[in-house]
């Protein structure tokens, strides 16, 4: 086995090169002494990520709700602890009873089925995104984007205002993760997304629009394409979905058309 990747070549050069690989690892959330989940990480910004999962799988409500939170690295991978307060223990402690007789694909069984078609709250009002905001932030992207740089397999979501600014962004080998890291971020700086709008660098499933939604988000770019799902309840729901974004030129799928 090589010590080194060997890279070869078109023209029939070989040569070993460096790369730095992305960190994955097993984290695993625990809320109020229950385990809850574990999940295949960067070992980043893991405090984020505790609050974000909890804010999008409905565990909290607000980002009060969730308290003394620590992070600590164990033999096999890291732990994420942290107390809940409010109507989100009821939902954890039924998690947990339930989660034994469910399979590894995550949707499994009738009451699943059902939740995953349970309608999502309604969007604020919101004005339509112009596509020069979006050129603005994709431009920008690579800048907040030192663990792909170094990389180049991992994912990024970020918070951009209005005109295409970027606020907050957060990077991890899993693009839910990453949603749900900077979802944690945006609640630690008390920092509404409605205004603005989410860029996502992944494929846009329904668990990315559920995720954006549940945060407060109102419009959501993402680099690939969505699924039939997530444009089903990206429209339920009122949010502005837009996909496919190039430095030339970006998909609407829903929302209202800018003017301009």
């Amino acid at each position: 086995m090589p010590d080194k990747p060997i890279q070869f070549a078109a023209d029939g050069s070989v040569k070993s090169i460096e790369r730095d690989w992305v960190p994955e690892v097993p984290v695993a959330l625990e809320y109020n002494g229950l385990s809850y989940a574990v999940m295949m990480a960067t070992p980043s910004d893991l405090e984020d990520f505790a609050r974000g999962f909890a804010l999008t799988e409905g565990l909290a409500r607000t980002p009060a709700d969730i308290t003394d939170i620590a992070v600590a690295e164990v033999e096999h991978g890291w732990i994420v602890r942290a107390q809940l307060t409010g109507l989100g223990i009821a939902k954890l402690t039924e998690r947990v009873r339930t989660r034994v007789a469910e399979s590894s694909c995550g949707l499994c069984g009738i009451e699943n089925l059902e939740a995953v078609n349970t309608p999502l709250p309604q969007v604020a009002a919101h004005d339509a995104l112009e596509p020069k905001a979006i050129f603005a932030a994709l431009s920008c992207l690579r800048e907040h984007q030192p663990l792909t740089k170094a990389s180049g397999a991992a994912h990024a979501a970020a918070y951009c205002l209005a005109d295409g600014t970027i606020r907050h962004a957060r990077e991890d080998v899993g693009r839910h993760n990453a949603m749900d890291k900077l979802i944690g971020a945006l609640a630690v700086a008390g920092e509404d997304p409605a205004p603005g709008f989410i860029l996502s660098s992944a494929r846009c499933s329904y668990e990315i629009v559920e995720k954006a939604v549940r945060a407060g988000a109102t419009r959501l770019v993402t680099i690939s394409l969505p699924t039939s799902m997530a444009v089903q309840r990206a429209r339920a729901a009122g949010l502005g979905l837009w996909c496919l974004a190039r430095d030339d030129s970006v998909l609407q799928v829903t929302g209202e058309a800018p003017t301009g």
